[in-house]
This record gives C-alpha cells, structure tokens and sequence, in this order.
C-alpha cells in the first residue's frame, strides 16, 4: 500500500468525521442476508420485478467501484455471496450520492432500495439509502495470486480467506467435516469431552512437549501433546464410550504434514479392541466424506482415492516385505536389520533401536504408496508403548495405523489394560530418556494408579483433522486446513 492511498483514505475518513458521519457506527439496521435476496428474486425476470417493486436492505463489504457517467455501480459481498448495487444522478438521493464519493473498496456498507436487471440481467439493488457501517483503511489485494511471497498467504489469512476461493472452500470443508465427525460419533453412543491442555505430566504420544509455568503454584506445566491417559481415565470412571476433538502441541517441525499445533479427534470404546476401530473409523470416514462431498470418490493431487470399503489390511511385516523383500522379524537385533537394509541398497538411516529403525524402514519404502485408504497392522511394541501386546509375536502389538494419500491419517489400539505391563513399558521407556531420547514416554504414577482400579478391554482411536481434511478438501499441504499456521517469524 503506497503512502499516498494510505493519505487518501484517511482523508475520506477525516471528511465523513467533519460532516458529522460516524464512520464505524454501533448500529447496523434492519437488513437481509444477501444469499436468501438472491435466492427469491435470481429467477424473477425485469417484468416481474417492475411489476412488484421489490425492496431489499443488505449489508456486505464493497468489493468494487464503476463509473458509467451518471450511473455508478458498486458490488457488496456477504459470506461469498455477491450482489450488485446502483445509483443513478437525478434517481438517487443527494445523500447516498455524496456517501458513495466517500466510499472505498473494502468498506463495509448497508444499501436499500428497489431490485431491478441491468441490460445484461444482473440482479441489482438500485440505492435509496446508503449507510456506511465500517470504514476499510487498507486496500483489498486485486489479484492474490500476483502476490510474489506466497507465505504471505498464511502470514496474512485474513486477506487469503478473503479473496481466494479454494481457501474459503477448504476452510468451510474442514467446518463442515469437523461436524460429520460429532454427528457420526454421537449417533454410535460416544459421550463428547474436554480434558486438560495444560498437564502437569504430558503422555500419550512419543513427541517432545512445549513447557510452560504456572506463578502461582510455582509449577512446570506442559501443553499437551495427546489427551490419551485422560481418556483412558474416562473409561476407568465408567464412561464408556468418550471422544474429544481438540488441539494437541508438539515442539517439532514444520512440514506439508506437520504443524506444531494441530487437530485430534481421539476416542475410546470399552469392550472393544483395535479390530473394532477399523471398522469404526472406515465407517466413519466414508460417512463424513458422504456428508460434506456426496460422494466417497474423491481427486487428491492429481491422484483418485475411493474411500467405498472394504479397505485392505496388511500387517507391517507384509508391507515390509512386499515392498522391499525385507522380514524385519527375521533380524533379532537392531545391527542385524542395518546389515540387512545395507544388503539391499536402500538409502534408510538405521534408527538407535530395533524398532525405530523398522519405522523408518516402513516411512521410506511403504508409507509413499498408500495411496488408497489402507490399515497398516501389528507394530513392534517399543514404537507402541500403550498398546496391547500381540498373542501372536509378544515382539509386536495389537496397533494399526490407516493411510491415505500416502500419509498416516489414523491411529488406534487394542489399549493396555493391564498395570503392570504397563509400568514394564513406562520403566523401559524411561531408560531410553536416559539415553537421551527427548521424545520418551514419561513415567506416569497416576495413570498407573488408575489402571490398578481396572480398565475393561478398550480400543482407542485417534484421527488427525487436519490430514483427513486434506484429504477430503484436495489440500497439497497440512498449512492450507489450518486457519492460522505456525508461521517463522518475519525477518527486519
């Protein structure tokens, strides 16, 4: 914005302010949503409207400014939905032609009068009373895309949402699937709850925390990187089927699917186990692609993905193995499956354990072509340390992982229920933190307190939103389902 716009619209503003014009008045009028204007009289023809002298009051944002001689020509916009404004010398009042000299693109005004067509057709809205309701000190961008930094576009999302239509849609797909989700979950008997974001242990996950510090009690919180144990300490309370759908914090990168604030739905069943979350959550994708798109075949980055079941199941062994001709639970050591990596060719750095390793083995050679939905199951135990060990391989437990789009958007257990099992995990998971992995599960006493008062068998499923919308929208990047993205700070 050049310095001599900025002069001019502050002069406009100085100009109503001296004529005794309230340039962000209070008071808004009696009015009508433009949308439910356009849907009554879009079908009406001249005649019919000459015949009717239909009157209309609306409010939106000027959105453009025309000239024609004696006519002039104003576009209002209202949630999307645009409609066309007049006003001609000699028709008008002098009133609303002296408010429109004052009027800029961006401002948002409430216009009243007679709806007619234009040679052309267009519904318009021919003014008798003009009333500005917020004056805009900035210019609106013309054309976003000629922006030259494209992370302005999050930096400033209040512009993108504005002007670009494909962010508007994603963000009203994400509105609108975030809604199928809570229709879906209550409709199966599932009990919507809020547990702590600031925890005095965090839990659930294998990430770093964000540390915080609470003055008055002069104690270290963390923000929560999963809701998990406080879930499960629902089903020990009796509630037996729960879901929460809120922001977890992990202090890691930023990537197309990671950002360290994001969106989890995670819920708990008891009596279930992780075959009953696959049909849970293929049940409930399908129904939430059904509700905001009519249709479970969708387009994603060029690719098409049919959400229809059943969707196939492989375990993690056969993944490995179809992929790249490896059997990791052939190696009994974390070196003998680094020798066998290195045997054939493959570019995978050798994680600091046995299991760490299979995940990274699995991120590089499999994870890229789940393109179709797809459960992926029976994880080794030390990636899963709240899960339930499998009755076929104690090496492994009862945990799948759903993908789509070639990214995991899904995770889920049959949960560990038995105390102490889990105190075996929390204790070797400790000792890793030891060694210094900083994304170690912590010990955690209350948790364990609570399974001691026991924990019906219970699967846990946790969804990420923001991928599932990615998916659902045709979004190239987790950054495009977030209103507000993690942003690197501006630079001088």
């Amino acid at each position: 914005m050049s310095e001599a716009e900025r002069e001019s619209r502050r002069a406009r503003l100085r100009a109503l302010r001296d004529a005794g014009v309230e340039p962000f008045p209070a008071a808004v009028g009696p009015r009508r949503r433009v949308a439910e204007v356009r849907a009554e009289f879009d079908g009406k023809d001249e005649t019919a409207l000459a015949a009717g002298t239909p009157s209309a009051a609306v409010c939106g944002r000027v959105t453009s400014l025309r000239s024609f001689g004696k006519l002039r020509f104003f576009d209002l916009s209202e949630d999307g939905v645009r409609i066309q404004a007049s006003a001609r010398k000699g028709e008008a009042p002098e009133d609303v032609l002296g408010r429109l000299d004052a009027i800029d693109v961006g401002d948002f005004v409430r216009v009243e009068g007679t709806l007619w067509r234009t040679r052309s057709g267009e519904l318009t809205i021919a003014c008798r009373a003009l009333d500005l309701l917020a004056k805009a000190l900035r210019p609106l961008p013309e054309k976003w895309h000629g922006l030259a930094d494209v992370e302005a576009r999050f930096r400033h999302r209040y512009l993108d949402l504005l002007v670009n239509e494909d962010s508007r849609r994603i963000a009203i797909v994400r509105s609108r699937a975030v809604a199928a989700m809570r229709e879906f979950l209550g409709g199966r008997g599932f009990l919507e709850v809020e547990t702590p974001v600031l925890q005095p242990l965090y839990g659930g996950a294998a990430a770093r925390p964000f540390t915080t510090y609470h003055q008055l009690y002069d104690q270290t919180l963390y923000l929560r990187i999963s809701d998990e144990l406080y879930l499960k300490r629902l089903i020990v309370a009796g509630l037996e089927r729960v879901y929460e759908i809120g922001h977890n914090f992990r202090n890691e990168g930023v990537s197309r699917k990671h950002n360290p604030e994001f969106t989890m739905m995670e819920c708990y069943q008891a009596f279930a186990d992780y075959r009953d979350m696959m049909a849970l959550a293929e049940s409930m994708v399908q129904a939430i692609a059904q509700r905001v798109l009519g249709r479970t075949k969708l387009a994603w980055q060029g690719k098409e993905i049919e959400l229809a079941g059943p969707w196939p199941r492989l375990t993690m062994q056969e993944a490995i193995r179809q992929a790249c001709g490896i059997d990791f639970l052939a190696a009994a050591t974390n070196d003998e499956l680094s020798a066998a990596i290195r045997a054939k060719g493959l570019e995978v750095e050798a994680g600091p354990t046995w299991g760490q390793t299979v995940d990274a083995l699995f991120g590089a050679c499999v994870e890229p072509s789940l393109v179709q939905p797809t459960f992926v199951t029976d994880y080794p135990v030390e990636l899963s340390p709240l899960a339930k060990r499998s009755a076929r391989d104690p090496r492994l437990v009862e945990r799948f992982e759903l993908f789509v789009g070639g990214m995991e958007i899904g995770n889920a257990f049959s949960e560990l229920n038995d105390p102490d099992d889990q105190r075996v995990r929390f204790e070797e998971a400790r000792r890793e933190a030891a060694a210094g992995d900083e994304e170690a599960h912590p010990m955690d006493e209350d948790f364990l307190r609570a399974l001691e008062h026991g924990m019906p068998p219970t699967g846990g499923l946790g969804v990420g939103v923001d991928r599932l919308v990615m998916i659902l929208a045709d979004a190239p990047s987790l950054r495009e389902t977030i209103l507000f993205p993690h942003m690197r700070p501006e630079t001088a």
